[in-house]
């Protein structure tokens, strides 16, 4: 932490201009997901089941269970992108005249004893390189566990993992169990598109599937589905090892310090040495 915070504003936040147009830019991603499953079900309801099968049986049971993956997959996609972000609690809020303190103050050790001060009735084992109380300027607050500042979203998150564009929300504590199972479902919805279709896309090669236009549909649904097929397994097994090892995607490139022990004894759990400070 710097010995004085020159970045503190007290004229409140800036304008942004045309703050409805990046609103709208970041739901493009979204609104192309959307668009990729719209058409994923025109292709496999339609395209395949209902005129490519001549099985009247394989139609019912491929449909049954596709939709059942599908509404699965839907609703933690769903979750995933309207949960609320998970803020920070107004008692983590450092009062007004202890900001001006913390901003003036001389030394790194003026700032470090106010930070503890306040943080002393606080469940927070995080720290900073030089061992101080994590702060963050912008929001004023004492940063929980886990907790960073989302430039995006413009606050201070609750265990964030990652704001991501596909779904247009930060990845975080109140979401993080959807968005897992968004990348489970949709894996299991590309791995059970791409087998299904794989009998009638070997058909199409052979030139033994009728159909017009409608063969193409078939063509890329396959050549789709398991193309995102591959992209998901190494995202899903990844955040899956995060969950085994309670971390997150930004604590997995930066790991955390943690304070055990007495006031000046700290971990750093990168390399698991204990370094006094």
């Amino acid at each position: 932490m710097p010995a004085r915070m020159g970045n503190y504003e007290s004229d409140g936040k800036r304008s942004i201009p045309c703050a409805g147009c990046m609103v709208a830019i970041k739901w493009i991603p979204v609104i192309f997901i959307a668009a990729v499953i719209a058409w994923s079900y025109y292709a496999y309801v339609v395209q395949l089941c209902l005129l490519s099968i001549e099985n009247t049986f394989e139609q019912i049971v491929f449909l049954i269970f596709y939709h059942i993956i599908c509404i699965l997959f839907f609703w933690s996609y769903w979750n995933t992108i309207f949960t609320p972000v998970g803020t920070v609690p107004s008692n983590w809020h450092i009062p007004e005249a202890d900001i001006e303190y913390i901003f003036h103050a001389d030394t790194q050790d003026q700032q470090k004893r106010i930070l503890e001060n306040f943080a002393k009735a606080l469940p927070v084992t995080n720290r900073t390189l030089n061992g101080s109380v994590r702060f963050c300027e912008k929001c004023k607050i004492i940063k929980p566990d886990h907790a960073h500042h989302c430039s995006v979203c413009g606050a201070c998150v609750l265990k964030m993992d990652h704001h991501c564009p596909w779904v247009n929300n930060c990845v975080n504590f109140t979401n993080y169990k959807y968005f897992v199972l968004f990348l489970g479902y949709a894996l299991l919805y590309c791995l059970y598109v791409a087998l299904t279709s794989l009998e009638y896309f070997i058909r199409f090669w052979r030139g033994d599937l009728n159909g017009g236009m409608g063969r193409f549909h078939i063509l890329f649904l396959f050549f789709v589905s398991l193309m995102f097929a591959i992209s998901l397994v190494s995202l899903f097994g990844y955040h899956i090892y995060l969950t085994l090892m309670n971390r997150t995607t930004l604590e997995a490139f930066r790991a955390p310090i943690f304070r055990i022990g007495g006031p000046t004894l700290y971990r750093c759990v990168c390399n698991g040495r204990l370094n006094g400070v």
